[in-house]
């Protein structure tokens, strides 16, 4: 049960983050003048993984044991659920976000901008998703 609340609390946070991202944070984008943009995107970046590497590496742990060792009562379809939400995210971090990141680090660029906020918005449901997931996880071997 312990595995299963730090997984909700993690994948927790990590939804709250993205939304914080994407409703807050990618929107004063445009708002920066673009002599100082190379610099303020390159210090975003920076400053985001020290919140984002925590929060990813600890579900990739949690979401690694439930897969190896799912508790008793803990539906698979929830944990194979989770895992893929995961891998949505980890996978539009990786292939998308980062490179328009890197794209932003030479100037603001209004199309990258754009497609980032949409692939932004895909992450944030994603992990929404993986919440939902963990959440029925949690309730499943709770009342069972």
């Amino acid at each position: 049960m312990t595995l299963l609340a730090v997984h909700l609390a993690l994948t927790a946070a990590y939804a709250g983050f993205q939304w914080t991202v994407r409703a807050l944070v990618y929107p004063q984008f445009a708002e920066v003048p673009p002599a100082a943009f190379p610099a303020y995107e390159h210090a975003h970046q920076r400053r985001v993984t020290r919140v984002v590497g925590p929060l990813f590496a600890g579900q990739g742990v949690t979401t690694l044991w439930l897969l190896a060792a799912r508790p008793p009562g803990a539906p698979a379809a929830a944990v194979v659920a989770g895992a893929v939400c995961l891998a949505v995210v980890l996978g539009i971090t990786g292939l998308l976000a980062v490179p328009l990141h890197r794209r932003l680090d030479r100037g603001f660029d209004g199309a990258a901008f754009a497609r980032l906020l949409r692939v932004d918005t895909v992450r944030a449901l994603a992990a929404t998703a993986g919440t939902l997931a963990a959440s029925w996880l949690l309730l499943a071997t709770a009342s069972g």
